[in-house]
């Protein structure tokens, strides 16, 4: 049985938890291939609190498996706020066991204590399996009006 817990960054343990979760999920191909930055590592929970990010953590007894990060954004058309989900990952060794879908949860009840119209997410066109497991959340593509198609997610490096 897996914990999940909201993070306080501000403890030691869930900070290198943080740090060691998102290092592993950066190094997966999923993740870009790359572990981070010696500098993002040393600044990385500093700045998701001044954010204040939402930070949920699984563990497996005392063994970080797990992480989500989320940034609270807002929705103009409905006035009220939009909890973005920005990672989530899962250690290889406890994929497939059930811990995103209850990140997932956690993520969803304090979307709804936060009164947050909707949860969003980015993932990857071919990450089959992350995409099976937010099918399976309820997530579906974004779109308006049908005729207008689904939104793209695109970004501009600055």
């Amino acid at each position: 049985m897996f914990s999940i817990i909201q993070a306080d960054l501000t403890n030691p343990r869930h900070a290198q938890a943080e740090i060691a979760l998102l290092d592993a999920y950066a190094r997966d191909p999923m993740g870009g291939g790359r572990g981070l930055a010696d500098s993002v590592k040393q600044e990385l929970c500093a700045q998701l609190i001044q954010r204040h990010a939402v930070v949920v953590l699984a563990f497996d007894g005392e063994t970080p498996v797990g992480l989500s990060n989320a940034f609270e954004a807002f929705s103009t058309f409905r006035c009220k706020p939009i909890l973005n989900i920005h990672d989530i990952a899962v250690l290889p060794a406890y994929r497939g066991q059930g811990v995103a879908s209850a990140m997932l949860a956690k993520m969803q009840q304090i979307a709804r204590e936060r009164g947050c119209c909707k949860l969003t997410l980015e993932v990857l066109e071919n990450n089959t399996a992350a995409r099976a497991v937010y099918d399976r959340f309820g997530f579906r593509g974004y779109e308006l009006d049908p005729a207008a198609g689904k939104a793209l997610f695109m970004e501009k490096l600055l």
